[in-house]
């Protein structure tokens, strides 16, 4: 199956995000694409939660929600969509994911189980708890012959959800994620590259990049991985972008028959 993930700069106008991520899922879908990947907040970045809560609709009512539904038909394709801002009560939202199939009706959701609630730095703290409720189970979807395992950008920093993945026979885990610059470039490559070595799966990784119109910095560096950890393809930047690959399930099986760790269940007792 070929595979495509999207780098995005999206900016506080759902609209024109809407446009940009579509022009390029129809480049993706034209380069032979069956699966394509967009980013986090592939809609919508905002940080002012005032802003953010005026513009964003119930998942009814997205605009997103039903534009990528008609795209994914059109097309034909599998569309994930990494995730949208949707609004679940006045003010409180679910990062959420979409899954579209080639008939545009969502396979699945999965809203974001690990939100951001960190302190970069001095200058840059986040707390996605005041805005966003977390999601409460990991979600599977079938593509095909290929089953797909989903996340949202800081849940690669827990490695027990990716785990649980590869034990119940994810082939593919995503990855879409709008990584702050300091943590993208500090631990972006490394711990997506653990994912897919330690289960033995393809990562489809679509990130955010650059400067936002919101005011924050994201590192970019989409990629593709294999389960052996080599980086397939690869965006070495911070700009809109497509990338893609051929991805095969022999190759899965090949892996986690040399290494089958990813399978090994141990009780420790301290």
């Amino acid at each position: 199956m070929r595979v495509a993930s999207i780098q995005l700069r999206s900016g506080t106008d759902i609209d024109a995000n809407i446009r940009q991520a579509s022009e390029l899922v129809r480049k993706a879908a034209d380069d032979g694409a069956e699966l394509i990947v967009t980013p986090e907040m592939t809609h919508i970045l905002q940080r002012s939660p005032k802003r953010l809560f005026a513009n964003i609709q119930p998942q009814d009512n997205d605009p997103g929600v039903t534009t990528f539904s008609q795209l994914a038909s059109e097309l034909g394709v599998h569309l994930l969509i990494g995730s949208l801002a949707i609004k679940t009560a006045d003010e409180r939202a679910a990062n959420r994911s979409f899954l579209f199939g080639p008939d545009g009706k969502i396979i699945t959701t999965y809203d974001k189980i690990h939100l951001f609630d960190v302190n970069v730095s001095r200058a840059e703290t986040w707390r996605e708890s005041n805005i966003y409720d977390k999601g409460t189970h990991a979600v599977l979807a079938d593509i095909n012959e290929f089953k797909l395992g989903l996340s949202i950008c800081y849940d690669l920093r827990f490695p027990h959800l990716y785990r649980h993945y590869g034990q119940s026979g994810a082939h593919i885990l995503t990855i879409p994620a709008a990584f702050t610059r300091p943590t993208g470039q500090a631990h972006w490559e490394s711990l997506l590259r653990a994912r897919a070595i330690e289960t033995g799966s393809y990562v489809i990784a679509a990130a955010q990049g650059g400067e936002h119109e919101d005011g924050r910095a994201t590192w970019g560096h989409s990629m593709i991985i294999n389960p052996w950890g080599d980086i397939i393809a690869h965006l070495d930047h911070d700009e809109p972008g497509i990338i893609s690959a051929d991805i095969s399930i022999e190759e899965v099986e090949a892996v986690r028959r040399k290494i089958p760790a990813w399978q090994s269940e141990v009780d420790f007792k301290l």
